[in-house]
């Protein structure tokens, strides 16, 4: 443990209040799409994906990268999706063993309905609080970790050894 990098204070500070606020975000933004829609953050992104891809479709698999799941995970939601109506699943025209999400004309209204308060919220929440300056630093900063973790996704638990453990942040833990 003496080779681990402990967070700074300021280190600290900041890894603090983005979880802080991610969590607050992200529940501001479940309960308004379980409100206008019953749909989870997941399923709306699924919906999001679908609706800005041509013919309004996409193979299974890179849908589960563009939304960040697993395939097993995509499977589910896709399942509960299909079950409202709101997707269905064809195999794809080029090859067999692929299979396409579709969005259908009621997923479409779904997100007609749903879209302009998800909107209102992350404005509201995020977006309207941040100068135009802060959105291109944030917008950098969020790139550049998501680039990171893209290039290297099997390396999570040697990335989790350099945080900081409660309570140390810059001093040597007991031991």
């Amino acid at each position: 443990m003496k080779d681990t990098r402990w967070l700074s204070e300021i280190e600290l500070d900041a890894w603090m209040a983005y979880v802080t606020a991610t969590h607050l975000l992200e529940r501001r933004v479940e309960e308004q799409l379980k409100a206008d829609s019953g749909l989870t953050h997941a399923q709306y992104e699924i919906l999001a994906k679908l609706s800005a891809s041509p013919e309004r479709r996409m193979r299974m698999t890179e849908l589960a990268r563009k939304v960040v799941v697993s395939k097993s995970g995509l499977t589910y939601q896709i399942g509960q999706l299909e079950k409202l109506g709101l997707v269905e699943r064809t195999t794809c025209p080029s090859d067999e063993r692929g299979v396409l999400a579709v969005l259908t004309d009621e997923g479409v209204r779904c997100l007609e309905r749903t879209a302009p308060g998800h909107v209102a919220v992350v404005r509201a929440f995020l977006i309207d609080q941040l100068t135009p300056e802060e959105l291109q630093a944030m917008a950098r900063i969020m790139s550049k970790a998501a680039a990171v973790m893209t290039a290297a996704p099997g390396h999570a638990t040697e990335a989790r050894a350099g945080a900081r453990r409660p309570g140390t942040a810059h001093r040597t833990p007991p031991g």
